[in-house]
């Protein structure tokens, strides 16, 4: 509601395909609101088991109303996500610190 002109439906389809394809590697989750209104949409992007051996924590991408901001989310997961792979330089612009909001 807060963003009308963004389909919000065929940005979860586009998770939830990306996650069946991934063959239980990374699921989707959805939740009402996570709190920092501003920057919305959020997503979380939870480290594998192999990210948080190695340290990863989750991360809070905002600012994801886009296309784009799902392809380079989509990316970075089948990367591995935080703890394996880095974010891209766009992506890193758009994480919040949890803490802060």
């Amino acid at each position: 509601r807060k963003h009308p002109g963004v389909d919000h439906a065929w940005q979860l389809e586009r998770l939830r395909a990306a996650a069946a394809a991934s063959r239980g590697r990374f699921a989707v989750r959805t939740s009402d609101c996570l709190g920092p209104c501003g920057q919305a949409n959020i997503v979380v992007v939870q480290p594998s088991a192999e990210g948080r051996r190695k340290g990863g924590r989750a991360s809070w991408v905002g600012f994801a109303m886009d296309d784009a901001s799902i392809d380079e989310i989509l990316a970075w997961a089948e990367a591995g996500g935080p703890g394996v792979a880095e974010p891209s330089a766009t992506l890193a612009l758009q994480l919040v610190d949890p803490r802060a909001v």
